[in-house]
């Protein structure tokens, strides 16, 4: 072989060894990179590749169909070597509120201006409590910037649940009359900055929004946002409920509402708020519904002979409902010295009240999807008698600041089942242990007295209120007279005091209707009744 030919094979030798090194350090590379990317967006097609700074330094910035993610753009080193990627600061566009073009303004100029980059506003969830934030991705190229500015907006419009069209019923006179202050202040803002239209209803008087909802057309909304507290709340969820019943032609079996409602915090208890939210905060409850967080919830229907049914979360009898009687006719007190006091005055003339409780177990633990069965000869009834302080009847935990397990605990959003809840003649001071447990982690059922079961119907008939005098002792088991009532027996519906003189048939309605919102289990504690 001549030296010519072994030259050539050296050299055909060295360059086969460096392209295998190349190649090596082309995995190694790639390697890299997907270690430091996410596995959403390696299963996403890049819709969009540029050059954003981001704070002082320049970034990469790539944009797929479900997130944005930004990685710094570092120099290579002198010697050539390449330095470690930092891993890439994503934000997922789920979380993304609005989208918006920033451009330099001179003062009291509204419109126009050089394009300075994008804005993305999104929200960060602490604990239960949802803020706003915002991303600033500068690029002075104007056509650059609408190219991502339109490729955004057509993102964030195809999330599934996202209203574009909200009808708003706002109830000027709850709790400390603030919920026009909030709308504007907390709420108003948010729906503008994501571009949300709505129509402002301001409720004059009891019924008001229930009349509006009857002859509002429906289809030119895509969702209810109710401003007010529990009362304005449960007036609303019925009139969303009905309305859907109204439109099926009044079935026997009453049909899921199809428009969500929101909750917008303004009152002084805001249980069903609570209980969709996990805390009292009306810019929380805006961004849900801004971000098409819907949950279904049960409901049920609360029936009595010859009358249409009302629909509700809670039903109280008994030292609930006279407790809410009471406070009803001190409605001049400010809301937390007008619950003490009808708390401590219904205390005082505790008595039992004699009923007859009948209830259907639930046989399910899951039931999202439960057929629901009209017919009572399919279903099995418990039957018991005799003096009761209290029975509840709970679809929802009802949860609050003064009970942040709830007042049913057992129970869950959406489960097809009901919580009652009945406490037996007992003790005054026994009677108390159990109210002060109710904002206490666990053990608010762990009395003897108290009965707790998981129902699908309920069907309560008094058959006369009984109890003691306020002179009696509590060791002295002689009844009071039987007290008759010609209105009838109060009953507290979602904290509207009803007066019903005869049997109430409850029944639970799997999902009825859906909540912006999501499933919690515990509500921010903060607030505690001064009276206990």
């Amino acid at each position: 072989m001549s030296t010519r030919d072994e030259n050539g094979d050296k050299i055909k030798k060295e360059q086969e060894k460096e392209e295998e090194k190349q190649l090596c350090r082309k995995k190694k590379k790639e390697k890299h990179e997907r270690a430091h990317t996410p596995e959403v967006e390696r299963s996403d097609s890049v819709l969009l590749r540029g050059i954003f700074k981001v704070g002082k330094k320049s970034h990469d910035v790539l944009l797929t169909g479900t997130r944005l993610t930004w990685t710094p753009i570092l120099p290579e080193s002198p010697a050539g070597k390449a330095r470690p990627l930092p891993p890439p600061g994503v934000l997922m566009l789920r979380d993304v509120l609005a989208a918006k073009v920033k451009r330099r303004r001179a003062a009291g100029q509204s419109s126009g201006g050089p394009v300075l980059g994008l804005a993305l506003f999104y929200c960060v969830r602490k604990g239960r409590r949802l803020e706003e934030d915002t991303l600033h991705l500068h690029n002075a190229s104007s056509e650059h910037t609408h190219a991502w500015y339109n490729t955004l907006k057509e993102l964030l419009a195809g999330f599934s649940g996202r209203p574009r069209r909200v009808k708003v019923f706002i109830n000027p006179s709850s709790h400390r009359k603030e919920a026009v202050h909030i709308y504007r202040e907390h709420v108003a803002p948010l729906f503008k900055m994501a571009d949300v239209c709505t129509d402002i209803t301001v409720t004059e008087r009891k019924g008001h929004a229930l009349s509006v909802m009857t002859e509002l057309k429906t289809e030119d909304f895509d969702g209810v946002v109710c401003v007010g507290g529990d009362g304005s709340v449960a007036e609303l969820c019925h009139a969303v409920v009905l309305r859907a019943q109204l439109d099926a032609g009044s079935p026997a079996v009453p049909v899921r509402a199809p428009l969500p409602l929101g909750i917008i915090p303004a009152g002084s208890t805001d249980a069903v708020s609570c209980s969709v939210h996990g805390v009292r905060d009306p810019v929380t409850a805006a961004m849900h519904v801004v971000l098409g967080h819907v949950q279904r919830v049960d409901m049920c229907s609360f029936r009595r002979a010859d009358q249409p049914p009302r629909f509700g979360f809670s039903a109280m009898w008994g030292f609930g409902a006279r407790v809410l009687a009471r406070a009803e006719k001190k409605r001049w007190m400010p809301s937390a010295r007008r619950r003490d006091y009808a708390l401590l005055k219904t205390l005082a003339g505790l008595r039992p009240q004699d009923c007859q409780l009948s209830f259907v177990t639930d046989r399910a633990d899951d039931t999202a999807e439960r057929v629901e069965e009209q017919d009572g000869d399919s279903e099995s009834w418990s039957t018991d008698r005799g003096p009761y302080l209290s029975v509840s009847i709970m679809a929802i935990p009802c949860l609050s600041p003064h009970a942040p397990r709830g007042l049913a605990p057992n129970t869950r959003l959406a489960n097809g089942s009901a919580a009652l809840i009945a406490v037996r003649d007992t003790s005054r001071s026994e009677f108390v242990k159990h109210l002060k447990r109710l904002s206490a982690p666990a053990g608010q059922l762990d009395f003897c007295f108290v009965e707790a079961h998981k129902v699908t119907a309920v069907r309560l008939r008094p058959r006369g209120p009984t109890g003691r005098s306020e002179d009696e002792s509590e060791d002295d088991s002689k009844a009071a007279p039987v007290i008759h009532s010609s209105a009838g027996f109060p009953w507290n519906v979602d904290g509207e005091l009803l007066e019903i003189p005869d049997e109430v048939l409850v029944r639970v309605h799997p999902q009825l209707i859906g909540l912006y919102g999501e499933d919690v289990d515990e509500a921010e504690s903060g607030a505690s009744c001064g009276c206990l």
